[in-house]
């Protein structure tokens, strides 16, 4: 697969997740949706590029597209090691 695929399976993924939670609201107003879809996306995110950089907090960063000292703030935010 390559990854204009994988790129297509993410917002699938956002979209089914929207769409699920608008049905959930039953009526109510939404609010925050996208500080609270950050929250949802950026730990895992950060854990799989740390993971996949074998903890190496340099290249997690590069993949990322963010500054090392980003990461680690984001690291400390999420309590993750």
């Amino acid at each position: 697969m390559n990854k204009w695929n994988s790129r297509g399976e993410i917002v699938a993924c956002v979209e089914q997740a929207m769409d699920m939670y608008f049905k959930d609201l039953d009526g109510e107003l939404p609010s925050g949706i996208y500080d609270m879809v950050l929250a949802c996306v950026e730990r895992p995110l950060i854990e799989k590029m740390l993971h996949f950089s074998q903890g190496n907090q340099t290249r997690a960063a590069e993949y990322l597209g963010i500054n090392r000292n980003t990461l680690r703030k984001k690291m400390a935010q999420y309590n993750l090691q």
